[in-house]
């Protein structure tokens, strides 16, 4: 064989080696490839978590449930929100500062999705209308959360007001179903529902106060009542300067 035949070998044996190594690079970079728990966030949780659900995140009796299968969406709502870590099992997950940095609860979430269950929903308020997201919100939600999204008393718990929460943690809400919340498939909530709902949400972020003194926005029967103790207190202020009169 001659030299110059050899060097021809050579670089066809090494762009081969190129394209194969490329396209094995590819195969693990495809969203589908199976791929490892993301390291740093199952070491955070082992020492942070584990205590309650598990070193191998199957839950501990008595303590939390399992999160195989729970999703990236339980875990960015959860962690997101301030509601995880609990003080004690038996302490209903309430709306706090985030106990994690935000790369430690990306991390977490990462790790957590690895094992299954649901993806963060995607959203798009603009794409909603908030004239159907009212009508939706009605129907599904205003039972505990009030119709101006304030929050309620739902026994044994209470419905957070919803005037913190972005469009991402509403529609992960609606989709989980945090705590006693129930969760709503895409057969009781489509993509347009759930964009109308979160933008009807948004929208009480800053409520107007058509009729005068808003009064916290608490909702027409508490407004009411309001109402009529301060006519009759004025009221009996009326009689009582007629009759000091007469």
């Amino acid at each position: 064989m001659s030299r110059r035949g050899g060097a021809r070998r050579r670089r066809v044996l090494a762009a081969t080696a190129v394209i194969v190594g490329a396209a094995a690079v590819a195969a693990f970079a495809q969203p589908g490839a199976a791929q490892s728990p993301p390291a740093g966030g199952r070491a955070l949780f082992a020492s942070a978590c584990s205590a309650c659900h598990g070193m191998d995140a199957r839950g501990v009796r008595g303590k939390g449930p399992s999160l195989v299968g729970a999703g990236a969406a339980a875990a960015d709502f959860y962690l997101e929100t301030g509601r995880m870590p609990l003080s004690h099992p038996d302490v209903e997950p309430q709306r706090n500062d985030p106990a994690y940095t935000a790369p430690q609860r990306r991390a977490l979430t990462a790790y957590i999705g690895s094992l299954g269950g649901p993806g963060i929903p995607r959203v798009d308020p603009k794409a909603g209308s908030v004239k159907d997201g009212f009508s939706a919100f009605t129907e599904h939600c205003a039972g505990c959360h009030a119709i101006t999204a304030k929050g309620g008393v739902a026994p044994p718990g209470a419905a957070p007001a919803l005037q913190q929460a972005t469009a991402t943690q509403i529609a992960e809400a609606v989709r989980v179903g945090p705590y006693l919340m129930p969760k709503f498939g895409t057969r009781q909530i489509d993509q347009h529902e759930l964009d109308s709902i979160t933008a009807y949400v948004l929208s009480t972020h800053h409520l107007p106060d058509k009729g005068g003194w808003g009064i916290g926005n608490i909702g027409p029967i508490p407004e009411g009542m309001v109402a009529w103790l301060l006519a009759g207190t004025a009221l009996l202020i009326v009689v009582r300067l007629i009759g000091e009169r007469i």
